[in-house]
């Protein structure tokens, strides 16, 4: 590790925090309060809210800020941010008149995706100063997807859960159980090959890259606890979302907050980060997440009158073939422009520390 430090985007104390530790912290709630996670009911409506009101939805909109937003990338960037949402809703519109189930089916194998990729990601991050292409590189590489889709294979082989990633059966259920001693048995020898490649890094560079493996240890944990280990709503929302959504909305800020010390933020953005900072930056992220479910749940759902109220509407099949891509268009074209927005500068040292590159 380049100058035996420590590859933090931000600091040690907000990467630990917001980025790093969220998995640990719902993990600790649970342990401290177990019969609440055990349970298969609903989730409640205060939890709702906070977790996908103020974190899931509303770290969706937090790309906002990464693009249409921010004045310079808009500019630059103009053609490839206003043909992914155009092309998104047409597609999306053609798929939902063909069938609903489809629609939302492809959006959750997007979304699964997307949170697989994020967490290779934030590994890619807190490798920058390693050497690519070595076998600890590949091993690591190797943990950080195994620790994602073996919950997702194992959620596929044993069939419906008390929870579900959009709507109820949105995945394909193989009913394959017969594989699940193989599949496991790969799962933790590959856990046990990751802890000795630290125990061996360790002992021959006498140092430790703690945000990485911060970073694998709780994914791996994390996943594991929501989809295996417990059975119920509450557990898969609380680890699921504050571990995607709360380092995501982190790493914009962090983004925001380096560009406006280097001068290159355009005016509304410098007006945040440098004025109002995190509050506004959060108040903006709710009351569009706010509005949005508000419409969801009036139009489509119909499910939480005690926070939107009975004045719902309702709408014929064709409508809801516009309205439900339009609602979801936000997700979506987050999940594409993700695969855009973060991309690491390879240089003669490897990867050098300029992690917020447009593609």
């Amino acid at each position: 590790m380049k100058n035996k430090s420590q590859p933090w985007i931000g600091n040690a104390v907000v990467d630990s925090l917001f980025i790093l530790l969220p998995p640990f912290f719902c993990l600790l709630i649970i342990a401290f309060f177990p019969s609440a996670f055990l349970s298969s009911d609903p989730v409640s409506t205060i939890n709702w809210i906070i977790l996908v009101v103020l974190i899931d939805v509303s770290h969706v909109y937090s790309t906002l800020y990464r693009t249409y937003f921010d004045p310079v990338i808009f500019r630059r960037q103009r053609m490839i941010l206003l043909a992914i949402p155009f092309f998104a809703f047409i597609g999306g519109v053609l798929l939902y008149s063909l069938s609903s189930r489809w629609f939302w089916r492809i959006l959750a194998y997007t979304a699964v995706f997307h949170f697989i990729r994020q967490q290779y990601g934030f590994m890619r991050v807190y490798s920058r100063y390693d050497k690519p292409g070595t076998v600890a590189s590949r091993i690591d590489t190797l943990a950080i997807y195994t620790a994602t889709l073996y919950p997702i294979a194992y959620w596929h082989l044993t069939g419906p859960k008390n929870f579900n990633w959009f709507i109820e059966e949105d995945f394909f259920y193989l009913r394959g159980e017969r594989w699940l001693p193989v599949f496991t048995a790969i799962y933790f020898t590959i856990i046990l090959t990751y802890l000795t490649k630290e125990i061996v890094l360790r002992i021959r560079d006498k140092t430790t890259n703690w945000p990485r493996f911060m970073l694998i240890s709780g994914t791996f944990l994390s996943w594991y606890a929501g989809i295996v280990y417990f059975n119920g709503d509450l557990a898969f929302t609380l680890l699921n979302v504050v571990s995607h959504g709360v380092p995501y909305m982190a790493l914009v800020w962090l983004y925001g907050k380096k560009n406006y010390s280097q001068g290159k933020a355009g005016r509304f953005l410098k007006v945040i980060f440098s004025r109002y900072g995190w509050t506004f930056f959060l108040i903006v992220l709710f009351i569009l997440a706010f509005v949005e479910e508000g419409i969801w749940d009036r139009a489509v759902w119909k499910e939480r009158i005690n926070v939107f109220g009975t004045a719902g509407f309702s709408l014929s099949k064709e409508g809801l073939t516009i309205l439900v891509p339009l609602l979801a268009l936000p997700q979506l074209t987050h999940y594409i422009l993700d695969g855009f927005i973060w991309k690491m500068k390879p240089d003669k040292e490897g990867w050098n520390n300029d992690i917020i590159k447009f593609k």
